[in-house]
C-alpha cells in the first residue's frame, strides 16, 4: 500500500466514531478532503418543516460541524406525514418545531452542534444568526422570507440554496453570490404559484426529491467541490413523471437592485418587507406582502372552498374565510386582516398557510 493509500484508509477508519463517515469518505470525488470541509462547515437552514427537517437530518447524518435551525412554529399532527424529526409525542406537546428538531438531531450525531432559534425570521432575526454562516438552505413557507433570505445573502456574500415543493411539484436552486442570477433576477422567470402544502397538499417524495438535490449541491459546496454544482433550476412533478433542468444564467441582471453592480437590497427595507400591524381594540392584525399582488378574488374563494374545512364567503371586493377560532379577510392586493388574535406571529403563520 502506497503512503497516499494509506494515509486515506487511516482517514476513513478515524473520520467520526468508529468511521461513521467512512461511505463518504471512500467515495473518491468527495474523499476526506471533503469530509473535512463538512467538518468545518456551519449551516443555517430556515424553516422547520418538511424541507427543513429533510435538510437538517441530511446534513446531520453527513457530519457537517454546525446546524443552525430556526422556526418560528410548533409541531402539529398533519406535519408528521412528512416532517421526519418529529413524533407523535412532540405533536401532543405542540413542541417548538426547532427544539424538537435539535433534540431528534443531537441523538442522531452527538459529534456535531446543533442551535436551535425559535423565532420568526425577518431581516433583524436572520443577520443576527449569520455570523460564521457558510452556506444557507431553503426550508421556508413563503417568498417574503425568501426575498429576505435572498438579500441578505447577496449583502454578506454567502451562498444559499432555493428550495420549495408543493402537491407533487419542487424546485431547487443553488444561488452563488456574484456569479449566478439571485432569486430576485428569477422573479417572473420560474413557476412561483400561489398554492401551499394547507391548500393543494404535499406527497412526501417531492418533499425528498427537492432534500436529495438540495443537500448533494450543499455537499460540493461545502466539501470544495464547487466544480460539480449543477449551475441550472430543477424543477420536477413526481405525480406527472416530469423533470427539468433550466439553464437560467442569461437571467442575471446587472442593474439588480438585490445583486447587481449597485444594489440596494430592497427587500431588507421596511417599505418593502411584509407588514404585521396589530389594529387598535380591534383584536385584528393586518398583512400587508412585500410583493405587489393582484388576486382573482373568485379563484381565491373557489381554492379555499376545496379545503371544506373552513366557511367561504365572497363578494366583488373580498374574500372572507373563518376556520377555527381566525376569520381572515383577503383582499385583491393580496393584504388580509386576521380576526380573532392580536398576536403577530400566530396571524402570519395561519396568512401563510393558505398564501405562500
Amino acid at each position: 500500500m502506497s503512503h497516499n493509500e494509506h494515509e486515506k484508509e487511516s482517514a476513513v477508519h478515524s473520520s467520526g466514531r468508529d468511521g461513521r463517515y467512512s461511505r463518504q469518505v471512500r467515495f473518491t470525488p468527495f474523499g476526506i478532503e471533503g469530509q473535512q470541509g463538512l467538518a468545518r462547515s456551519s449551516v443555517l437552514i430556515v424553516g422547520a418543516g418538511a424541507l427543513g427537517t429533510g435538510i437538517a437530518e441530511t446534513l446531520a447524518r453527513c457530519g457537517v460541524g454546525r446546524l443552525i435551525l430556526a422556526d418560528r412554529d410548533y409541531v402539529e399532527w398533519s406535519n408528521l406525514q412528512r416532517q421526519q424529526l418529529y413524533t407523535e409525542e412532540d405533536a401532543i406537546g405542540r413542541m417548538p418545531k426547532a427544539e424538537a428538531a435539535k433534540a431528534r438531531l443531537e441523538n442522531i450525531n452527538s459529534e456535531i452542534k446543533v442551535e436551535a432559534h425559535v423565532l420568526d425570521v425577518r431581516a433583524e432575526e436572520l443577520e443576527s444568526l449569520l455570523p460564521g454562516v457558510d452556506l444557507i438552505m431553503d426550508g421556508t413557507d413563503n417568498f417574503d422570507t425568501r426575498l429576505i433570505i435572498n438579500d441578505m445573502a447577496m449583502k454578506y456574500g454567502i451562498p444559499w440554496i432555493y428550495g420549495g415543493c408543493v402537491g407533487s411539484y419542487g424546485i431547487t436552486y443553488t444561488i452563488l453570490p456574484g456569479e449566478t442570477p439571485c432569486l430576485n433576477c428569477l422573479l417572473g422567470t420560474i413557476p412561483l404559484g400561489g398554492d401551499t402544502c394547507d391548500t393543494a397538499g404535499i406527497l412526501p417524495q417531492a418533499v425528498q426529491l427537492v432534500t436529495a438535490n438540495a443537500t448533494a449541491e450543499a455537499l460540493k459546496l461545502l466539501g470544495g467541490r464547487k466544480e460539480q454544482l449543477r449551475n441550472k433550476l430543477l424543477t420536477f412533478d413526481v405525480w406527472r413523471n416530469e423533470h427539468q433542468e433550466i439553464g437560467v444564467k442569461a437571467a442575471k441582471k446587472s442593474d439588480c437592485p438585490s445583486c447587481g453592480s449597485q444594489p440596494v437590497y430592497p427587500y431588507l427595507t421596511a417599505a418593502n418587507t411584509e407588514r404585521s400591524d396589530v389594529l387598535c381594540g380591534r383584536d385584528t392584525v393586518q398583512i400587508r406582502p412585500a410583493r405587489r399582488q393582484k388576486l382573482n378574488l373568485q379563484e381565491t374563494a373557489d381554492r379555499l372552498s376545496r379545503l371544506g374545512a373552513g366557511k367561504v364567503e365572497s363578494n366583488p371586493y373580498l374574500v372572507s374565510y373563518t376556520d377555527g377560532p381566525y376569520r381572515m379577510v383577503i383582499f385583491t392586493d393580496g393584504r388580509a386582516l386576521i380576526h380573532g388574535t392580536s398576536d403577530i406571529a400566530a396571524a402570519r403563520s395561519f396568512y401563510h398557510r393558505y398564501f405562500g
